[in-house]
């Protein structure tokens, strides 16, 4: 069987757990020891030297990389297609997972960041929680033009574009950013959370929250550092953030990506 090195509230791992069941396949989801705090080691790291999840173990294969991981169920295990026929729509979809991946993490991060550990209080939390309204509505609008008439982002059928949008839009809902009442993204958004696959994935996360619950006044102490990392860093700056990252730099208590060993 799969092992599926995950952390259910990642919607890089909620991508491939969503696209495992929709092919069908098992695998076992193991949370690291340590995960997201910079000290993971063992049989995680041997999968995946970035100290990341998702990592997936195929018998001797070891693959990390959200993205990589799809593409390797996809090529092992073609059928049913997730990704589209045509090469330009495939293109399309990955260029859909690749802002969602890049650009609207980002947003979401930093509202965990903010509402769940209490990295901002006051003024500055009420300024980048606006940011991040207003640049998750732009995203909307720009999802709302990608979907078009379609009904999946993936074409006449639920798929790539689908599982890539999905896991970020409902954690932006989380945060109280929800699509517009009667919009076409908010119709798609009911259809897609109505499949199985998306359902059982989105339960998982919405159970795992309670693990939080002491995570704030851990990551103060300085034992748990959060990981800036690359979109993660740019968002927190740019909306206005930087005094969080420099609080996090003298508590020690934020990180960067982990050197190769």
């Amino acid at each position: 069987m799969l092992t599926l090195y995950e952390h259910p509230l990642s919607p890089y791992v909620q991508k491939v757990k969503i696209a495992l069941r929709e092919k069908g396949i098992a695998f076992e989801p193991v949370t690291p020891n340590a995960i997201g705090s910079g000290a993971a080691a063992g049989a995680f790291i041997e999968a995946n030297p970035r100290a990341e999840v998702p990592a997936l173990v195929d018998g001797e294969t070891r693959i990390f990389d959200s993205t990589v991981i799809l593409e390797y169920i996809e090529d092992k295990w073609p059928s049913p297609a997730l990704l589209p026929a045509t090469a330009a729509e495939r293109a399309r979809v990955r260029m859909i997972e690749d802002v969602m991946d890049t650009q609207f993490e980002a947003i979401n991060w930093g509202l965990g960041e903010i509402h769940r550990f209490r990295r901002a209080e006051g003024a500055l939390a009420d300024s980048l929680k606006a940011r991040a309204a207003q640049q998750t509505a732009g995203f909307f609008a720009w999802l709302e033009r990608e979907l078009g008439d379609l009904p999946w982002f993936n074409g006449d059928a639920f798929g790539w574009g689908d599982l890539s949008v999905v896991p970020y839009t409902n954690g932006a809902v989380g945060f109280g950013n929800i699509p517009a009442q009667g919009s076409k993204l908010s119709a798609w958004l009911e259809r897609v959370n109505a499949r199985p696959s998306v359902a059982e994935t989105a339960r998982e996360a919405k159970a795992s929250l309670g693990t939080l619950a002491r995570v704030a006044e851990i990551i103060e102490s300085g034992k748990f550092r959060r990981e800036y990392r690359d979109h993660r860093l740019e968002w927190m700056i740019k909306s206005g953030g930087i005094e969080v990252v420099l609080k996090g730099l003298e508590k020690n208590n934020i990180r960067f990506g982990a050197d190769f060993k």
